[in-house]
This record gives C-alpha cells, sequence and structure tokens, in this order.
C-alpha cells in the first residue's frame, strides 16, 4: 500500500510538469525503479511502465489546453507524422536494445536542449527568424523542424524524459512566441508520440498493470490540474518554470551518470 501511494503522488506530479514543461518521467521512472529493484530488466519495466501511467495525464493536459490548440492547429497534422514516425522506430529500439546505452546521452540532450531554449529570443533575431505565429515558416527551416521533431519522438519512444523541453526547443523556432500556445502545441505532440509508445510497449508485453493501473488515474488528475494553472500563470514565470525544469533533470542524470 505505502508503495501504490508513493507511486501514485509520483504520478500526480509527473502529469502536473509535464503540462508545464516535460520531464514527468524524472518523478515516475525512478520511483517505479525503486519499487521494482535493480535487477537489468526492471529498468525496461520501468520505462515501460512510466509511459502507460503517464499518458493518460498527457492527453488531460491536451484537454485542458484545447483553447489554445485551436490557435495552432495548422501545426498539429504537419508535425503527427513525423512524430509517429520516430516514436515507432524510437519504441522498437527500446524493446530490443539495452537502454543504457542511449541513457548516456539523455543528460547532454536535455542540457543542450534547455540552454538553446534559454537563447531562443536571441536565436531567433540573429538568425532572422520569423517572431509573428501567422507568419510563413522558410522552406528550410520547415524541413529542419519537421526533421528535429522526427529525432526528438524517435528519442521520447526510447526513453522519453525530457521531450518536453526538446519540442519547446523546436517548436519555438515556427515563430510561436506565446509559451502557452507552445505548451499546447508541446502536450499534443507529446500525446502522440506516448500512444504509439504505449500501443507498442503492451504490444510486447512489457508493462506491469498492477503498478501502471493505480497510477494512471493520479496522472489524469494531475496533468489536467497543471495544465489549468499554467494557462493562469505569468508567461514568463511559466517560462522560468521550463528552464528549471530542464536544468533539473539534467543534472539529475548527470549526477546519476558520475555515480555509477
Amino acid at each position: 500500500m505505502n508503495s501504490w501511494i508513493f507511486l501514485c503522488v509520483s504520478a500526480f506530479l509527473a502529469g502536473a510538469v509535464n503540462s508545464i514543461a516535460g520531464g514527468g518521467t524524472l518523478l515516475t521512472f525512478p520511483a517505479l525503479l525503486w519499487v521494482l529493484g535493480t535487477a537489468p530488466v526492471s529498468s525496461v519495466i520501468a520505462n515501460a511502465t512510466s509511459t502507460v501511467a503517464i499518458f493518460p495525464g498527457s492527453v488531460a493536459s491536451a484537454w485542458g489546453y484545447r483553447q489554445e490548440l485551436k490557435l495552432v492547429r495548422h501545426w498539429l497534422f504537419r508535425l503527427t507524422i513525423p512524430s509517429f514516425a520516430g516514436a515507432i522506430l524510437g519504441t522498437a529500439l527500446v524493446a530490443q536494445r539495452d537502454p543504457e546505452e542511449f541513457r548516456v546521452l539523455v543528460p547532454w540532450l536535455i542540457l543542450g536542449a534547455t540552454l538553446l531554449f534559454v537563447a531562443q529570443p536571441l536565436l531567433a533575431r540573429f538568425k532572422g527568424v520569423r517572431t509573428e505565429p501567422n507568419e510563413s515558416l522558410t522552406r528550410n527551416g520547415y524541413v529542419s523542424v519537421v526533421l528535429f521533431q522526427f529525432f526528438i519522438a524517435l528519442y521520447g519512444g526510447y526513453f522519453g524524459a525530457g521531450i518536453g523541453i526538446l519540442m519547446l526547443t523546436a517548436l519555438s523556432l515556427l515563430g510561436i512566441q506565446d509559451i502557452h500556445h507552445l505548451n499546447a502545441l508541446k502536450t499534443y505532440l507529446a500525446s502522440a508520440i506516448n500512444l504509439i509508445s504505449v500501443a507498442m510497449f503492451i504490444a510486447f508485453g512489457l508493462v506491469d498493470w498492477s503498478l501502471a493501473g493505480p497510477m494512471i488515474f493520479s496522472s489524469i488528475a494531475g496533468g489536467y490540474l497543471g495544465a489549468r494553472v499554467a494557462r493562469r500563470l505569468n508567461r514568463k514565470w511559466v517560462r522560468y518554470i521550463v528552464i528549471a525544469i530542464g536544468l533539473t533533470v539534467s543534472a539529475y542524470y548527470l549526477i546519476q551518470q558520475f555515480q555509477s
């Protein structure tokens, strides 16, 4: 019972964190490892179970941002296909290979993406990236964003911690300046990626349903509540929260690597 309470609290907080910036896996993955133990297969099961547990929370977050999604709906269809394609490949890899091979890159990916997000306003002015959401993106810029989204989805299917930070960095180059609109699009795409991963993890039989079940309802509550709260926060503070989460997630995994 104590383990279930611990996992449900982690899932609730993960749902709320994911609705703001991503990084909720940082809470559920270690929590599940603590319950499952340190056997080699535990990391794979924890990864799959974590993804299944927080997926409904991502959907709840997207529903909470439904008003903002209407304003960026033209990007939903354009970025869904690369999200699906990358997620299929990434999830297939994690089901077939040792996750440690890719997890070495996790802190560096998240740290780099966070620093890019910090510098995004300056980069936009320096590179002449369009700053109005209604202006068209150049062909090269569009291709770059689509490719970036594919690789983010590949990583998301493989492990997934911090994909929100990575997506916010890429999506900010679309010229969408409102952080809440970015969060809405990011949350929808994260749900699309996780949808594929969930289906494949279930098909491969990697989910511990005795643990995932109780966590699902908690992640839904956390995801919806987090989205509602985030929409009422000052835009600058939401941006600061995004940066803080990115630095925290990367620092956590760097410490884990140096201690191992």
